[in-house]
């Protein structure tokens, strides 16, 4: 459990706003009777400021929204870390994946509890590092051009803050990073039309950052991040929050009016996702897809769906405040956090009934004032809290929801969460519609995937309509005999051949301009005996190609380098002498999500009584998996025991129609 020494101290702050304009003398009151014996550095930076409207001002935000911001308390563990970071992310002779091993190795045996040690910054903050960060910001704001449209509230939250990130080190990272960055916008050519603008001189920067950083993405886990500003350049890999931190940090270094916006679940995933939005010259706010890697305001994933869109404010949320203190279950929602999902899209409120009784006709007890609306995860969970809402007059009300998701509405009855309704979509029209099963209608089912199908994932499958299996006793497939025309994607997993007598040569001729591409191809025998050769192919095909074909891994891929190779792309095996084959299988592109024969699979329902309903585990016989009384409607979730952690739930409409959620 992470131990949040800022916790204590937030739960004495009053429930009253956080933002300059309407900010109550009382928390900065209260932030200063929180900070212990550190309350003489803070009120140091109040009397510098005395006769500086502004600049106090800024000074008294700053202060009053400390108590919600936090630092590492074990120096000697962080400081181990980053020592040994430095040395590691400076030697050329680990690898990236190395590298990352061995800060993870470090912090999970030397340092395991370095990252759960905390404390707030209002008790450790030092007043010269404060008014040194205030007088920076201060500077750029009114001697930058790029940033002298903001107002002083903007200031406050995209441009003042002394960090972007929580257990970020005080380390005076304005200077170290323009110390590392910066030429490019000396070097700017002036124009009357981009030059001086917001946006061309955090492209500037953003080119300028990439050139010397190459960001590597690396999604699995890791070691603590890295939140030392002399160490953020060379850093070789990272998550996108990784990136983003980086890009925020450096941006406002140089004045540039940025701030970080997330989604804590896609609408149709199991992870979340962060990025950075630029405050433009006009006042529009330009968000970029990715990180670094991305040119605000191009798009923003048009055809994902999200459910909630929170941007990270440095001023303590009134109404987060409120649950933190009201609530039992208390879920880590960030203190520091403003719902803008309505920048993004078009959402709906969505209100829900709390019932007291539940479908199976016990009490619901409820033991705090609020329920939450979740979707579903689908990494070894089901449902993920997304968001929370009030209960009143037997309802509850959530905000600001995307649409056409599916979402669920749950309570904390004292031992866990608990459904008080059925799944439900908001839909694209923003109207609730409820799963409607019938549990008095069984019916029987047939599935080939746990997971919905993408673009790229449709495309590489579609890449073996047309091709052919053939056979030869000529090396160069001479008059050579076709057993086999792919028609359709929905190929069994033993494709049964017939040819009038025994060949030595067999291959997997593919259709023009489709690259060969298939993951995996073999032959087998009337018995089900694979048959084993030479590997032989076209010579468009490199000889790693021709290996991936064969190495059993559904995830590496034949392709040649030429959509339309000499005499077709193709990829056989030499038997070395005449051999009857009876089955061939063919394994299109994929993401492996596919049924795979020998995997261990489950399918669950959701059933009347608001509960997963388990069918039993079995093992895939072939590419394809069939369940028979099955409720005609119902919420299903397939999973895969043996490999991968891509899982969604799904409502069977027919076995060419299947409404993935």
């Amino acid at each position: 459990m992470k131990i949040d020494s800022f916790t204590v101290f937030v739960c004495l702050l009053p429930v009253t706003c956080g933002l300059v304009s309407c900010m109550d003398n009382s928390l900065l009151q209260q932030s200063l009777q929180l900070a212990g014996d550190n309350r003489v550095e803070l009120e140091h930076v109040l009397e510098h400021y005395r006769s500086d409207g502004e600049k106090l001002a800024a000074a008294e935000f700053l202060i009053a929204n400390m108590p919600a911001h936090y630092s590492y308390s074990d120096r000697a563990a962080i400081d181990s870390y980053y020592e040994l970071a430095q040395k590691v992310l400076e030697c050329d002779t680990l690898t990236i994946v190395q590298q990352r091993d061995t800060l993870k190795n470090f912090c999970d045996n030397e340092i395991p509890y370095a990252g759960h040690r905390l404390v707030s910054d209002v008790r450790i903050i030092r007043s010269d590092y404060l008014i040194h960060s205030i007088d920076q910001a201060f500077d750029k704001w009114k001697n930058c051009p790029w940033a002298e449209h903001l107002s002083f509230d903007e200031f406050c939250e995209w441009l003042l803050p002394y960090k972007v990130e929580e257990c970020q080190e005080l380390d005076y990272w304005r200077d170290t990073l323009q110390l590392y960055y910066g030429d490019d916008i000396k070097r700017m050519i002036p124009d009357d039309v981009e030059y001086n603008t917001c946006f061309k001189t955090l492209d500037f920067v953003r080119n300028e950052v990439l050139r010397e950083v190459k960001p590597y993405g690396m999604y699995t886990d890791a070691g603590l991040p890295i939140l030392k500003a002399s160490l953020l350049p060379k850093q070789t890999y990272g998550r996108c929050v990784d990136y983003v931190n980086l890009g925020v940090m450096t941006y406002r270094s140089f004045g540039l009016p940025v701030i970080k916006d997330h989604t804590p679940y896609w609408g149709r995933y199991r992870a979340g996702h962060s990025w950075y939005t630029v405050l433009g010259d006009r006042g529009q706010e330009l968000p970029a897809e990715w990180d670094l890697n991305s040119v605000p305001g191009w798009q923003f994933f048009p055809f994902e769906r999200i459910p909630k869109v929170f941007r990270s404010t440095y001023s303590i949320n009134p109404d987060v405040l409120e649950y933190k203190n009201r609530s039992v279950y208390k879920y880590p929602f960030s203190l520091c956090r403003l719902d803008v999902t309505e920048k993004y899209m078009n959402p709906s409120a969505v209100e829900i009934p709390v019932p007291k009784v539940s479908v199976t006709g016990e009490k619901i007890r409820l033991v705090e004032p609020y329920a939450y609306i979740c979707t579903f995860n689908g990494r070894n969970t089901d449902w993920n809290i997304v968001d929370y809402g009030k209960i009143i007059h037997g309802k509850v009300r959530f905000e600001k929801m995307g649409r056409n998701i599916l979402y669920i509405v749950m309570v904390y009855d004292g031992k866990g969460l608990v459904p008080v309704c059925r799944p439900f979509v908001l839909k694209k029209n923003g109207a609730v519609g409820y799963v409607e099963t019938d549990y008095d209608v069984l019916t029987s089912i047939v599935l080939r995937r746990k997971y919905y199908e993408s673009t790229n994932v449709v495309d590489k499958r579609r890449r073996i309509l047309g091709a052919r299996i053939q056979c030869s006793n000529n090396s160069g497939f001479r008059n050579a005999k076709t057993v086999y025309v792919v028609d359709t994607v929905t190929i069994p997993d033993k494709i049964a051949v017939r040819a009038d007598k025994p060949y030595r040569y067999w291959r997997y001729l593919a259709a023009d301009s489709t690259y060969g591409s298939i993951a995996e191809l073999a032959f087998f025998d009337n018995a089900g005996t694979q048959i084993t050769g030479r590997a032989i192919a076209c010579a468009a095909a490199s000889e790693q190609a021709v290996a991936n074909a064969f190495d059993g891994n559904r995830l590496t891929n034949f392709e040649t380098e030429d959509a339309d190779a000499p005499h077709g792309a193709w990829i056989g095996l030499d038997m070395g002498a005449p051999a009857q084959v009876a089955y061939v299988r063919i394994v299109p592109r994929g993401d492996e999500n596919d049924i795979i024969p020998g995997d261990e699979y489950e399918l669950r329902y959701w059933g009347a009584d608001n509960t997963w309903v388990l069918t039993g585990k079995r093992i895939a016989e072939d590419n394809s998996l069939r369940y028979d009384s099955i409720p005609r409607g119902a919420l299903l979730w397939l999973r895969n025991y043996s490999r991968g952690w891509d899982e969604r739930p799904f409502m069977f409409v027919d076995d060419k129609n299947i409404v993935w959620w």
